[in-house]
């Protein structure tokens, strides 16, 4: 495992998660449900933008790795999981919604792992759709941790309108993975 600095960020953010979790759980004397809200939405924007850094920080610096390209996506599902068990607890997302979510992330990761095993990892390489998924749901999931108006804008309305448009991404993005998978899965199933 090369320790650089990209892979000590993608680190940083696993390490995170327990804090992130444990805000929701300290003591009222600690911290008041405003504070808790805005602290765990704050930790989870710096993952977004640490995510987003690690992955330009290691092309510019030179030190994309395999063992980087493994674990900053798992970092990246880890916090999203984390967020949407945290919010589900909270009765901010639905059950359904996080399941569709976790769900699709799961079996995606499982067929590209299996997709690269065979050596066709290429043909499911991530789409428009799934980067308008991950916008989505970057953008809803802060919205519902911090749960409280800005300005005129109804941070839960709003965030449960786009964890919402998430999951249908979602469903659309795994079908679109699924089709692009289909011609090897088919091949390979008889």
């Amino acid at each position: 495992m090369p320790l650089n600095i990209p892979n000590l960020l993608t680190w940083a953010r696993i390490l995170v998660i327990p804090l992130f979790v444990g805000v929701f759980y300290s003591p009222w004397h600690w911290l008041s449900p405003t504070e808790q809200n805005l602290w765990a939405t704050v930790m989870f924007v710096g993952a977004a933008v640490t995510d987003w850094f690690d992955g330009w920080l290691a092309r510019k610096l030179g030190q994309t790795s395999a063992f980087g390209a493994f674990l900053d996506p798992v970092a990246d599902k880890l916090m999203v999981a984390a967020a949407l068990v945290v919010l589900i607890q909270l009765g901010r997302v639905d059950a359904v919604i996080a399941f569709i979510i976790i769900g699709r992330e799961i079996a995606i990761s499982a067929l590209r792992e299996w997709m690269a095993k065979i050596g066709a990892a290429r043909s499911i390489a991530v789409s428009f759709v799934g980067k308008l998924k991950t916008s989505a749901q970057m953008i809803a999931i802060p919205l519902l941790l911090y749960h409280e108006r800005i300005a005129v804008i109804d941070s839960q309305e709003l965030g449960t309108w786009l964890i919402y448009a998430a999951a249908l991404l979602t469903l659309w993005s795994m079908g679109y993975y699924l089709r692009k998978a289909w011609p090897e899965i088919a091949a390979r199933g008889r």
